[in-house]
């Protein structure tokens, strides 16, 4: 279910170097360079009648979905797949955990269903509600997914790691929160989609929950300080917040403009999920996250470290991740490099009224 971009695009690819029969169910709108051996099926998940037109009937071995947003997504497929799947994998998401002080979170974590927790997390967790009552009463065979910070090439989030490319290849100034110490972790795209094929048929998955991400976790300074590297930039020109003016901007007793954003991933979002103001508490939290990539600002403290264990992966899988963060940096800058993205325009406004903020404070 998806297979066009990012995620989905990646394992489709990874799906058919292992020799897989491999179909993808999207709209059709996206262009995208996948194998010719791979089919294409059309349906839209905000009309599930074209879900139904498509796969009524149909059996698989493995469903991987990459594009289950909310809790209708993943009982449209319960219904149509009850005893006709051999494996389901939904791809969730870590920013359904609450925060901790303890590291490394692990899937036994507590959930934050929290007044705190967004629209995209909150169905995440629903969505998983619904698979383990599946799981439980009729066997439903259930696998979730959640995915940290992913990195790599064809992102779609923009503002992530390709807006620290054109910082540091521009000569910008890159703003690093308080004193660049707090830990953040991402796993590379490929070793993800190697991990969900590995996953594929394996018993021992069924109705459990699989933290996926990188192997390492690096401060802000390191990350900072890894792009800057691979982009040949000798002496970036770093600005740390001091921690009581980022606990101002944090909170929102300090606004200022954050300009036009859209950096986010689409996720079909209900009307109460779209609002974004250019000046609000919530909207600056988000800029700021993006500062140096911050896992869930909504959950996470601006300062708060956020690692996750994957042993429960390793040992139920074998699978471990193949890259460092070195190597994922070097491997998407030269993708980056070699696309128009590199090119195209970028609103610095937030950045430009936040170094303002910073000097007044």
């Amino acid at each position: 279910m998806g297979g066009t971009n990012f995620n989905g695009l990646a394992l489709v690819h990874e799906l058919v170097r292992q020799g897989h029969d491999v179909s993808v169910l999207n709209r059709g709108r996206s262009e995208a360079a996948i194998p010719e051996s791979v089919t294409r099926l059309i349906g839209d998940r905000s009309e599930p009648d074209t879900i139904r037109a498509a796969l009524a009937g149909t059996e698989w071995d493995v469903i991987q979905d990459v594009t289950a947003y909310h809790p209708e997504d993943v009982e449209l497929m319960i219904e149509l797949f009850r005893d006709r799947v051999g494996h389901y994998i939904f791809a969730s998401s870590t920013v359904t955990y609450a925060a901790s002080g303890l590291l490394p979170i692990t899937e036994d974590h507590p959930d934050d269903r929290t007044d705190a927790q967004n629209e995209y997390g909150l169905h995440k967790l629903l969505c998983e509600d619904v698979l383990w009552k599946a799981h439980a009463e009729h066997g439903f065979p259930a696998t979730s997914v959640p995915f940290s910070m992913v990195f790599g090439p064809h992102n779609m989030i923009s503002a992530r790691e390709q807006a620290m490319f054109r910082r540091v290849v521009d000569g910008r100034p890159i703003i690093v929160p308080g004193d660049g110490e707090t830990l953040l972790q991402v796993g590379h795209v490929d070793d993800q989609a190697k991990a969900l094929e590995q996953m594929m048929g394996n018993s021992a998955t069924l109705g459990r929950r699989y933290n996926l991400t990188g192997s390492e976790f690096v401060t802000r300074n390191h990350y900072v300080a890894t792009i800057a590297a691979a982009a040949g930039a000798v002496d970036p020109d770093v600005r740390h917040v001091p921690h009581e003016t980022m606990d101002a901007l944090w909170t929102g007793d300090v606004l200022v403009d954050i300009g036009e954003t859209g950096s986010m991933l689409q996720t079909r979002s209900t009307s109460e999920g779209r609002a974004n103001p250019r000046r609000s508490a919530g909207a600056q939290r988000f800029q700021l996250a993006q500062l140096v990539q911050h896992l869930a600002p909504n959950i996470h403290h601006w300062n708060a470290s956020t690692v996750f264990s994957i042993d429960r992966l390793r040992t139920d899988v074998g699978w471990a991740p193949e890259h460092t963060f070195a190597s994922m940096v070097e491997d998407t800058f030269a993708w980056w490099r070699g696309t128009d993205l590199a090119a195209q325009p970028k609103d610095w406004t937030f950045e430009d009224n936040l170094l303002g903020a910073i000097e007044r404070s």
